[in-house]
Formats: C-alpha cells, sequence, structure tokens
C-alpha cells in the first residue's frame, strides 16, 4: 500500500537527516526543526495507519484524518515561523502540501472502501 511506503520512506529520510551523518545534516539545508521532528514521527503514525488500512480497521481511517489534520497545523506553524522571518527551505512547503495531499486522498479512499461505497 501507498501509505506503508510512504510512512517507511519518511522515517528513513527524517532519520538519515535527524541522525545520519554530518554530510546528510548538512544536506537539509536551514530545515525548521519542529517540522523535521514532526515529518520524521509521522512517519511511525503512516505506517500505523497503513496497517490498520489494510486490516481495514475504522481506527485506520481517523488515524488517517488525524494525520492530515495534524500536518495542516504544523504547516500553519510552519507559515507562522516563515512570516516571521526565519530561515526555511522552500522544499518544505513542497513536501508539506505532498503529506498532506497523499493522505488527504488516502483518508477518502479508505472513507469510502470503508463505507462500501
Amino acid at each position: 500500500m501507498a501509505g506503508l511506503a510512504f510512512g517507511l520512506l519518511t522515517i528513513l529520510s527524517g532519520g538519515t537527516a535527524l541522525f545520519g551523518s554530518d554530510a546528510a545534516r548538512a544536506a537539509v539545508g536551514n530545515a525548521v526543526p519542529f517540522v523535521l521532528w514532526f515529518n520524521f514521527l509521522a512517519g511511525f503514525a503512516y505506517v500505523a495507519a497503513a496497517v490498520g488500512l489494510l486490516m481495514r480497521r475504522r481506527w485506520g481511517l481517523w488515524l488517517s484524518v488525524a494525520i492530515v489534520i495534524a500536518t495542516a497545523l504544523v504547516f500553519i506553524a510552519f507559515g507562522i515561523q516563515v512570516q516571521l522571518g526565519g530561515l526555511f527551505e522552500m522544499r518544505t512547503v513542497g513536501a508539506m502540501i505532498l503529506r498532506m495531499g497523499v493522505w488527504g486522498i488516502i483518508a477518502l479512499v479508505a472513507r469510502r472502501s470503508l463505507s462500501g461505497r
């Protein structure tokens, strides 16, 4: 499932950015620490939600919805940090949009699938 792969890749990339070599950490540039930590930890929620959905459990749907909401809230906080003049990487904007979009679609498909539509 896409959500499971997305989660595992998120954990891998976030873990490398947070705990990797000096070169790996330097490659993230002006990453915003709270966004980086959120995305890394969210990877574990992605995996859990994907497992729940694969098992056709409603909690997998609700966790998917919570992921979208939490990502939107962190994106808003990121926007505030940028407006206050904080350093950031433009790729973070794209990554946050991608994360919200992927999990929004997963939640919509899961809702239809679990409700039998």
